[in-house]
């Protein structure tokens, strides 16, 4: 029987080339101008194979967000007792943007990826999508934890802003031609101001009950 194991990994790679060939042609060529067809055969797989790994044809070049939005909750119901949300993205936000993570906005490479998705508008559709997700995931857990649903909606929503904002300011200053080392230097300041916002608005409301 073959490794359960190698056959995860042969399915990830697979999943990454698509992936990473499909946002390669959307950089080019912008991402209406691109079939799925092209990308399949770029990759060098069946059409019938990239839909198997994303449904969607947005998914292809938003494909982080499934890994994002689980690492997000997990941040939140692993935070120790005592701790709020807000203290636990805030801190989350800061280890993005010292790692040099994609997802803090403050990367070389961002400008292609942010004139790609704001140039087409079914991109901004499905990322206004996947950021009513990531709030409808974090109120769901402020729910289980207190059992206030209107709270934790709003709660939930103005902690989505502040990842979402935090991020696009980035991006936005680097497109506008700013030096990406003086972005990342001032994105720290940029994250407390953000989460300060919000912690000034929300309090501490969920502390996690011991």
């Amino acid at each position: 029987m073959a490794d359960p194991g190698l056959r995860e990994r042969k399915k990830r790679a697979t999943r990454q080339l698509i992936s990473n060939v499909a946002s390669g042609l959307f950089i080019q060529r912008g991402f209406e101008e691109v079939t799925v067809a092209e990308i399949a055969e770029a990759a060098g797989v069946s059409k019938m194979t990239v839909f198997n790994y994303f449904p969607r044809k947005e998914d292809l070049f938003l494909d982080r967000h499934a890994d994002r939005l689980a690492e997000l909750v997990s941040v939140l119901r692993s935070r120790p007792a005592g701790v709020s949300a807000c203290a636990a993205l805030r801190a989350h936000q800061h280890s993005l943007l010292a790692a040099g993570h994609p997802l803090s906005g403050a990367i070389a490479g961002g400008p292609g990826f942010w004139w790609v998705l704001t140039s087409s508008p079914a991109l901004m559709a499905r990322w206004y999508e996947q950021e009513r997700e990531i709030a409808e995931a974090f109120a769901e857990v402020f729910v289980a934890e207190t059992g206030e649903a209107f709270r934790s909606r709003m709660v939930a929503g103005l902690l989505t802003t502040a990842i979402t904002t935090v991020f696009s300011y980035a991006m936005g200053r680097i497109l506008a031609g700013d030096d990406v080392e003086v972005v990342r230097r001032e994105q720290v300041g940029v994250i407390d101001q953000a989460f300060d916002l919000a912690e000034h608005g929300v309090g501490e409301f969920p502390g996690k009950p011991s």
